[in-house]
């Protein structure tokens, strides 16, 4: 049994985690826990406080205690607003507090493209102008070519929260350009887990979601392998990333 710890902001997309667990097979568990969120802002003072060393730590217990091998930040622009030196010092706060390997959906990202060798990215995001751009920094920090960002300048999750497969797929639609290897879907309150295929289908390439990576990254960092064709090209090749 491979147990997995995930610290997930407030209620939105977190029946995705189940979802994904009935795919990987019956020895994986995947534990969530909720971090109190504060404001539910996609704002950049919001996220700062959301992503906050106490925040995150009060979740650590639960997780010890569930047996988890790895934990994840379940939540991107709560990382990648710190910046790629805060982000890295955020993921060492939760390793120390934790006592486990941890990391964080926006690392997540930055490593399942490399695991996919994609050159050439582009990006859907929900978020406003000012925070799509930030995660896009943050991919270029990362060495990721950015050759488009769309933005969709939904405020808050429990909006995001409320959409389904036809919104997604427009999103993604919209946002890919002719020269990306991948397309980036980088919302944690964004529901993909049942129609990653789809996506991937629809646009041709690979498609990485929020919640499909940081499972991933948990699995990565517990040295478990998984072919799960289910939740896409991610999960359906021999690992090449060693971070």
């Amino acid at each position: 049994m491979t147990a997995l710890g995930f610290l997930y902001p407030g209620h939105s997309a977190e029946d995705d985690y189940p979802r994904m667990e009935q795919l990987l097979g019956s020895d994986i568990r995947l534990s969530l826990v909720h971090t109190d969120i504060g404001e539910d802002a996609h704002r950049v003072d919001a996220l700062l406080e959301m992503g906050s060393q106490e925040r995150l730590a009060a979740g650590v217990e639960e997780l010890r205690l569930s047996g988890a091998e790895a934990v994840v930040w379940a939540c991107t622009s709560g990382s990648f607003v710190y910046g790629w030196e805060g982000a890295h010092e955020q993921v060492r706060a939760l390793a120390r507090a934790a006592g486990l390997p941890a990391s964080s959906t926006s690392f997540a990202f930055t490593h399942a493209v490399r695991e996919l060798e994609a050159r050439r990215v582009a990006v859907a995001a929900t978020y406003p102008d000012d925070v799509a751009a930030l995660f896009a920094a943050f991919l270029k920090d990362a060495g990721v070519d950015v050759v488009a960002v769309s933005a969709s300048g939904i405020v808050t999750a429990a909006e995001v929260g409320t959409w389904g497969e036809a919104e997604t797929l427009a999103l993604a639609r919209a946002s890919d350009h002719p020269d990306a290897e991948a397309v980036l879907l980088p919302d944690t309150a964004l529901h993909t887990a049942s129609f990653i295929p789809a996506l991937e289908k629809e646009l041709g390439k690979p498609v990485l979601t929020a919640n499909q990576v940081t499972v991933w990254e948990a699995l990565r960092l517990a040295d478990r392998r998984v072919n799960a064709p289910e939740l896409g090209e991610l999960f359906s090749r021999e690992r090449r990333v060693q971070v």
